[in-house]
């Protein structure tokens, strides 16, 4: 069951709360740290959120942790007041909690952990040299925003700090250290830090050896695997709640500790769960200022592309993955401004119904958008080979520039490198029986999803928690943690557990491709091909 609880559950609701029967899940996102809360049936009860926004401070895209810490509390504070709001009654423990956020990046710290250098985020695109040399020796894409590729850089550029380092972790990791002590990562984050085995659900061994005899000749002794968190798959026991945790994310002392941790997560994983695709030939697309897809593979790829990682599941199973570095932020930045303008015209409107008024006007654009471009690319491009992006907004004299089709050019606009990466999973005789789409983008009911089941010529679900993201599946992770601690007869598989338990009575909302936005899209797609030359002109000259 995945939808809201209702009015007349509140007295089994306000039960289960103050039993601690509930589950807790938080993601920290590119823009936006939240909090979800769960029921024993896996609906949402309550959510806080609190708006953060990573910053370039000598350029680098960075977080501070001051702003993790102050994030937490404030996505913590706002979900337990949104649950007394709602039932009366503060929570003081949980069944299970669980920690999310966004993959990758470099986090390295000392020996009494402290931090080294600020926290470089998946969005830097500076590890061109390590990336390229990484993956020629491993015979395995390695991304510029992995976190392996982050260390060998800081190793070529000889920086003061390698020596120092005795543990790298992503944002989740280091979240989960802090409420446990452990220095732990569930198995799909840990994917996107150093290529991880499918067969043995842990680091693969022949690329660490390769990567110590690299490393040697330019930092002799450094052993990655000494560095590196330790790798849990779905459903394990990643520690308890330590008093500090408690203390850190409820400074009131109402939280208690003690609470069961499932293994931390990345986004990707998390946006896996809550769409129930972790099984093969399903794949989901989660869209906020990055926008990726996953989809889980039955097979090895045969080749290695640069636009594909490959990753895993939280249980462990090889996924591919189409990331990009630019996926909202500019179709954000665009209903700002058109809130700006109502409210010069004397009627301001909340964002919400900007947003709506600007999808629904997509729907009636022309097929193609009507001749217009739109570059999303606030941030270099990898799969398009951008270090660099310049948002773009590009026409002829004879396109038709309307409402409608500026509304659509910018939708089109965020899932452009997606239908670039897209097309390679294809040439590789990828089976996908449904993509679910989940993430703000798709709230407003029957828009980004009917243009994004043409991007991709493939169903697009979205079900009834597709705004609740990446915070409601890691809440599902924890909920998972719990029920295999519990389990007396042998617990059951992920896979099983969210068919069974999870999605059994979900409703979902499936978009068929249309063979005109199929069309349209196709044609948008050639002239975005041809245009990107006008966008590293713009990088070159801007």
């Amino acid at each position: 069951m995945t939808q809201a609880a209702q009015p007349d559950g509140t007295s089994a609701i306000r039960e289960a709360i103050v039993a601690g029967r509930t589950s807790l899940g938080i993601e920290l996102g590119s823009t936006n740290i939240k909090a979800c809360l769960v029921g024993p049936d896996h609906a949402p009860l309550a959510s806080g959120s609190h708006a953060w926004e990573n910053e370039l401070a000598d350029g680098v895209w960075t977080y501070s942790l001051d702003a993790v810490h102050a994030g937490l509390q404030g996505a913590y504070a706002a979900l337990v007041d949104d649950v007394e709001r709602r039932f009366g009654v503060r929570p003081t423990t949980y069944a299970a909690l669980g920690v999310s956020a966004m993959m990758h990046g470099y986090l390295p710290f000392d020996a009494d952990g402290e931090l080294l250098v600020p926290f470089r985020t998946w969005r830097n695109t500076s590890t061109g040299p390590a990336s390229a040399e990484l993956s020629a020796l491993f015979g395995y894409n390695i991304p510029l925003r992995w976190s392996i590729a982050h260390l060998y850089q800081a190793i070529l550029d000889d920086e003061p700090h390698v020596p120092q380092i005795a543990s790298l972790t992503t944002l989740a990791g280091y979240v989960h250290r802090a409420l446990t002590g452990r220095h732990v990562l569930g198995v799909g984050d840990a994917s996107g830090m150093f290529p991880v085995d499918p067969a043995t659900h842990d680091y693969d061994q022949r690329m660490l050896e390769q990567f110590r005899h690299l490393a040697a000749a330019k930092r002799p002794g450094l052993h990655v695997e000494g560095l590196l968190p330790q790798v849990l798959t779905a459903g394990a026991d990643a520690g308890r709640l330590t008093a500090e945790g408690a203390a850190l994310l409820d400074p009131t002392g109402t939280l208690q500790p003690g609470v069961l941790l499932c293994p931390p997560e990345g986004d990707a994983g998390t946006g896996m769960v809550a769409t129930g695709s972790v099984a093969p030939r399903t794949g989901n697309i989660s869209a906020g200022t990055s926008i990726f897809a996953m989809v889980v593979l039955e097979q090895p790829l045969a080749a290695v592309h640069h636009e594909l990682d490959l990753v895993t599941t939280p249980a462990g199973d090889l996924v591919a993955m189409v990331h990009c570095n630019n996926g909202a932020s500019e179709l954000d930045a665009w209903a700002g401004v058109f809130g700006q303008f109502a409210a010069a015209l004397g009627q301001p409107a909340e964002p919400d119904a900007v947003f709506g008024a600007l999808f629904r006007a997509a729907l009636d654009g022309a097929p193609d958008g009507g001749g217009l471009l739109a570059y999303n690319y606030l941030a270099g491009e990898p799969i398009t080979g951008l270090d660099a992006g310049r948002p773009l907004v590009v026409r002829t004299p004879d396109s038709r520039l309307t409402l409608a089709n500026f509304a659509r050019t910018q939708l089109y606009g965020v899932f452009g490198t997606l239908a670039l990466g897209m097309r390679v999973l294809h040439g590789e005789g990828v089976a996908i029986d449904t993509m679910f789409a989940h993430g703000g983008l798709f709230k407003t009911a029957g828009v980004a999803q009917r243009l994004l089941a043409g991007a991709i010529d493939a169903p697009v679900a979205v079900g009834q928690t597709a705004g609740e993201g990446g915070a409601w599946g890691i809440a599902v992770l924890a909920a998972y943690a719990r029920a295999v601690a519990d389990a007396t007869d042998g617990a059951p598989a992920l896979d099983a557990y969210l068919a069974e338990r999870v999605f059994a009575d979900a409703r979902l909302d499936v978009a068929e491709p249309d063979a005109a936005d199929v069309a349209g899209f196709a044609a948008y797609l050639e002239r975005y091909a041809a245009g990107l030359a006008v966008e590293r002109a713009a990088t070159a000259a801007l």
